[in-house]
């Protein structure tokens, strides 16, 4: 990006007769006129500003050409051709200047200020103004801000090194942006050599072959995408040129079938670095270089030979596909079936419980596998069978191996002797950054108690729901090791239609908490018992829109969470004890599932499973079908519960409040319950 920065308003070139011929809108360029390194160009007269002379921020403008239109600024308009003033005028032989600062610095009532000033470098200019000038009377309107700005949020995406603050105002700006096109990355080297590593890729795994196009078919478009790979740190890790097939050319039943592929839940991610810390096991990672490339095609595709690697002498050839290019819409699922095959011919048994989760048991020796599309984490009991393993990996695909598990998907791992944890500082700083906040100051809970639960009110002001609807996401994410974000966060997710000021403050309150516990993590220990813990609870009726309740669980594992929810029921529950004991219904089908996934795991069959509830009627439904009058009306489905309770799966037993970790899930609870509650699901300060 080149150009430089403004604020507020326009410059109007005006011809002889006082009509606009060329405008100059702030903060955007006009097809008009070109942006220079020592000012602006368009197509009748060049505007130029001497920093050495005026000041770094001066812009200078013949006072004939200047007309800045908009509400809060002030007009600076010259003679025109029948010897009109304008209402601000510059007297004798000065010219206009008009200093102006990048969106963001000034309030909305700040205007740009207009003051006399004198420049050498135009002063034949000077000269004629000052001959048009001399018996015209002066009204001079000068207004400036007295707040000290601050440098805006957006301004961090630009290099701004080695330029003072007022430099920055009128400098261009260089983007810290990865290239757009092929052209821009054809100029720089490094990018250069990352296309060529691309290339020499797809040819070592005979990707594709140069034919000629068959008179029936259609190649597909390629392009070239770049990304610069940043570590845990925000260091440069690589530079990434990826050609991606224009996939939204395809036609389903011609070039596509079958889509799905399955990735790893983060439940199960969450339970092997639990399992793992417990067993005090080390977790690996490797990361599987251009892994849709491996992946086997069934269907006929030609594609486009990409731009700066054309054939010479064969320019009107395409390339048939043998194997998956990133950018094809089945290119997931065949790298995943093509995995899958080589784990089961080396002997790994795939899960029933999360098809992305493999395990391998030799005697008493066991190796667990969790594939995340082309990311790959591996841990076990036995040294010799993780590293036989990782070598087998290496000459069947291209890998990088990464060694201990550090940064997976956005989230830093630190692995100690006692411990394993997991924390999104990276990411909650750059959320933070993102939206303006991460020098705001912080709260010490995400949402306040007695919160209104709804507001549908037509006075209120609403939002762009495009940044609403970033912002939520971005939270959402956050939520992978934060659950004491989830209830707020699931709150503010559901008003993402037409979001009001009211749900705007919401979601900004929660950044104003995730400032103060940006380095908070997850924190798995060795020195726990093992034993998994659950806890449900619902509430009842706090929505008043819908007057739905909201049902909530969380699973515990080595004196953490591993699995939590918070979401708002499907029914409308007639009594608190049909609340709890939907809640507890849809905690057993969890349960079911976290069962035999850590039976697997672990490789010993878990017995009764407890589930804490702090509602007595709900137990005593489980149980036996009592209070007929009161739940006739429940849904057979929740009644599941029961089964799994007389079939000795699970058990139901009473929880005081004060107790109940699964309170957190479900409503806005006061201060020291919310710590306490954190603090109980393992959610702690992560030292670096």
């Amino acid at each position: 990006m080149s150009g430089a920065v403004f604020s507020g308003g326009c410059i109007v070139d005006r011809d002889s007769n006082g009509v606009p011929s060329t405008a100059l809108t702030f903060g955007n360029k006009s097809p008009n006129c070109e942006y220079l390194s020592g000012g602006i160009r368009s197509e009748t007269e060049t505007w130029s500003w001497n920093k050495n002379e005026l000041g770094s921020s001066d812009l200078i403008l013949p006072e004939s050409y200047v007309d800045v239109l908009d509400d809060h600024t002030v007009e600076a308009q010259g003679l025109n051709q029948h010897g009109a003033a304008s209402s601000s005028h510059a007297t004798g032989d000065e010219e206009t200047r008009i200093s102006t600062a990048p969106e963001g610095v000034m309030g909305e009532q700040e205007t740009p200020s207009v003051q006399p000033h004198v420049s050498a470098q135009h002063a034949s200019s000077t000269s004629q103004v000052e001959e048009e000038t001399q018996n015209v009377g002066v009204n001079e309107v000068v207004r400036t801000s007295k707040r000290s700005g601050k440098q805006p949020a957006w301004l961090s995406d630009y290099q701004t090194e080695g330029f003072s603050d007022e430099e920055v105002n009128l400098a261009f700006f260089s983007s810290l942006g990865d290239p757009i096109t092929y052209e821009q990355a054809a100029k720089d080297d490094k990018w250069v050599e990352a296309m060529k590593a691309e290339m020499a890729s797809i040819e070592r795994n005979q990707t594709w072959e140069l034919v000629d196009l068959p008179s029936e078919s259609v190649p597909i478009g390629v392009k070239w995408v770049y990304k610069t790979k940043l570590n845990e740190k925000g260091a440069v890790d690589k530079f990434k040129a990826r050609l991606v097939v224009k996939g939204y050319a395809q036609k389903k039943g011609i070039d596509y079938n079958e889509v799905f592929a399955p990735v790893a839940r983060w439940d199960t991610i969450r339970t092997i670095l639990a399992v793992a810390a417990h067993n005090g096991w080390i977790v690996k990672q490797l990361d599987v270089k251009s892994a849709f490339l491996h992946g086997e095609l069934k269907e006929t595709i030609y594609v486009e030979q990409p731009k700066g690697f054309i054939k010479l002498g064969a320019e009107e050839k395409v390339y048939k596909l043998k194997k998956a290019l990133y950018g094809l819409k089945q290119a997931p699922r065949a790298w995943f079936t093509r995995i899958e095959g080589y784990f089961v011919k080396e002997g790994f048994k795939k899960s029933a419980h999360d098809h992305t989760l493999f395990i391998k048991q030799v005697w008493n020796k066991v190796i667990i596998i969790s594939l995340y599309v082309d990311d790959l984490i591996y841990t076990g009991n036995d040294i010799e069978l993780c590293k036989e393993f990782c070598n087998s990996m290496k000459k069947e695909f291209e890998m990088t191996d990464l060694g201990q598990m550090k940064y997976f998907l956005g989230v830093e791992i630190t692995q100690r002797s006692g411990s394993i944890s997991m924390v999104q500082k990276k990411y909650a700083k750059e959320v933070l950054e993102r939206f303006g906040l991460w020098e705001g100051n912080s709260v010490k809970n995400p949402i306040v108690p007695g919160s209104i639960f709804a507001v549908d009110n037509d006075a209120e002001q609403e939002v762009d729901d495009s940044e609403y609807k970033c912002l939520v996401g971005s939270l959402m994410y956050l939520t992978v090791t934060r659950p004491d974000l989830m209830f707020a966060v699931g709150f503010i997710a559901r008003f993402m239609t037409k979001p009001k000021e009211f749900h705007m403050q919401l979601a900004k309150r929660i950044l104003r908490y995730v400032k103060g516990t940006f380095n908070f993590g997850i924190t798995y220990s060795k020195s726990s018992t093992g034993k998994l813990q659950v806890f449900t609870d619902s509430d009842y009726a706090q929505d008043i829109e819908d007057r739905r309740c909201t049902s909530g669980y969380v699973f515990l594992l080595s004196d953490a969470a591993i699995s939590w929810s918070s979401r708002k029921q499907d029914i409308v529950a007639l009594s608190s004890t049909e609340a709890e004991y939907v809640a507890a219904a849809n905690c057993a089908c969890h349960c079911v599932w976290l069962k035999g996934l850590l039976g697997e795991l672990t490789g010993k069959k878990l017995g009764i499973v407890e589930i804490n509830c702090d509602n007595n009627s709900t137990i005593n439904l489980s149980m036996n079908p009592v209070m007929h009058r009161r739940t006739k009306h429940i849904d057979v489905r929740y009644h599941f519960l029961r089964e799994l309770v007389n079939k000795d799966e699970v058990k139901l037993l009473f929880c005081p409040s004060i107790e109940q970790i699964a309170d957190a899930m479900t409503k806005p609870i006061k201060l020291e319950t919310f710590e306490k509650f954190r603090d109980c699901m393992g959610v702690r300060m992560i030292e670096d």
